[in-house]
């Protein structure tokens, strides 16, 4: 392979893949009912619309899941696949489409957890460093990860002020992707 292959690939993988987590992040964000008016809100949804807004038209969503983002990741997700797999000499058409499905469900999974490991990472650092300041882009990781957080709390309240709901989350975010990894 060659060093413009191998340099394409890296650039694919990295922009395909922002681009996917952008997605699963605005789908996320609708789950949560994040804060819509949030700078950073705004600009993932102004990324993903051009491709999901057509898809809505099709898709709806049900019971305020938000399927055309699912969708479209899932569909991105195939065709970035296929796109390296086409890059690096390999027939499309020689690998089965389920196991390519089954890979993009995994890795839209672990793009998920990613997404939740590296909030939580953000805000014990934040928490440590910046404790009560505001900024947008913390207030939208703590919309993000306060369900999660409030419901392990319930079963690890905080010890002497120190909260250890997000190490438990990171364990078993950890925990996950090694699952992830086996199937994969």
């Amino acid at each position: 392979m060659s060093a413009f292959s191998s340099s394409f690939i890296f650039l694919l993988q990295t922009l395909g893949g922002l681009y996917i987590m952008a997605v699963l992040l605005r789908f996320l964000l609708q789950a949560v009912r994040a804060d819509f008016y949030n700078p950073i809100s705004q600009a993932v949804v102004k990324i993903t619309s051009p491709l999901l807004s057509p898809l809505r038209k099709i898709i709806p969503g049900f019971g305020g899941i938000d399927a055309a983002s699912l969708v479209l990741a899932l569909i991105l997700q195939i065709a970035l696949i296929y796109g390296l797999l086409a890059i690096q000499g390999f027939p499309p058409a020689m690998v089965p489409v389920p196991q390519v499905v089954i890979t993009s469900l995994v890795k839209l999974a672990d793009h998920i957890l990613n997404i939740y490991m590296y909030s939580l990472i953000i805000i014990a650092i934040a928490s440590w460093v910046a404790q009560g300041s505001y900024n947008p882009g913390l207030m939208l990781l703590h919309q993000l990860t306060e369900p999660l957080s409030s419901r392990v709390r319930k079963v690890i309240p905080p010890v002497g002020g120190l909260d250890f709901s997000l190490m438990a989350i990171i364990i078993i975010i950890y925990f996950l992707k090694n699952l992830l990894a086996g199937i994969a």
